[in-house]
């Protein structure tokens, strides 16, 4: 990931957000932080995260909850070392009887000359999955079900206008 340094271009920005997905989809919380620097400063929600280790500790966390994670981001723009990006994840909700969500939100990154991230700032809220997050939708009655269920490229799932 850090190969891929600012100021960041269409092509490079794309393949670094598709990189930093590939990475999370893994979720290896490790791994994952070598894309940040040490004091690297996060904003997760109602979270304030700040290096290494409290960035590998609250991956740690993310994905013990968060089971069956699966990720996509599509570049929403970008402009010298700043990259920002819309993404969706699907999981199920290890604290909330297994039930199937997705989130859905918005992330600014900024990099540092090295390409590797120094600030990360997300949004995103859930929505529950199928009739009582069975993760099955029910397009008549307006329930919404899994994108990316197994054996499907999270990048092969159409969005919508509706999705955005």
């Amino acid at each position: 990931m850090a190969s891929i340094k600012p100021p960041f271009t269409l092509e490079s920005a794309k393949e670094k957000l598709k990189f930093a997905q590939a990475m999370w989809n893994t979720r290896d919380p490790s791994q994952v932080a070598k894309g940040y620097t040490a004091d690297c400063t996060w904003r997760n929600r109602d979270s304030f995260i700040k290096g290494t280790e409290q960035i590998i500790g609250f991956l740690s966390k993310k994905w013990e909850k968060e089971r069956s994670y699966r990720l996509r981001k599509e570049l929403f723009c970008f402009q010298d070392d700043k990259i920002a990006v819309q993404f969706w994840y699907e999981y199920q909700d290890a604290s909330d009887g297994m039930k199937w969500k997705r989130c859905y939100g918005l992330e600014d990154w900024t990099y540092d000359e090295s390409g590797k991230m120094k600030k990360r700032m997300m949004s995103g809220n859930d929505l529950l999955l199928g009739k009582d997050g069975d993760g099955v939708g029910v397009p008549e009655e307006g329930i919404e079900g899994r994108w990316f269920v197994d054996g499907v490229n999270v990048d092969d799932v159409e969005l919508m206008d509706k999705h955005y």
